[in-house]
């Protein structure tokens, strides 16, 4: 099944992020850096996922793409080292 999950990443003041989602609001993770909290997201989403099922509630509509056969849009974050400013 392939999910389309608008994510929300916060910086914590201790350091760390925080990923929820206003999709699918039970679900929550964290990581030290924005790398490992966007890949803590898997494991979130399939605790969410198995909730869900357990509920008997459907995931939202919106999240489920269907098998596509072509492009699909998303959105990632992706991070690199600080690069030094161009003179």
């Amino acid at each position: 099944m392939n999910l389309k999950i608008p994510l929300v990443l916060t910086p914590q003041p201790e350091g760390g992020y925080t990923v929820t989602s206003p999709l699918l609001p039970e679900l929550h993770t964290e990581g030290d850096t924005a790398d490992e909290a966007v890949a803590n997201v898997q494991d979130a989403l399939a605790a969410v996922i198995e909730l869900y099922e357990e509920l008997g509630r459907p995931l939202p509509p919106s999240a489920v793409v269907a098998e596509a056969s072509g492009p699909v849009w998303f959105e990632t974050l992706v991070t690199t080292p600080a690069c030094p400013p161009s003179t």
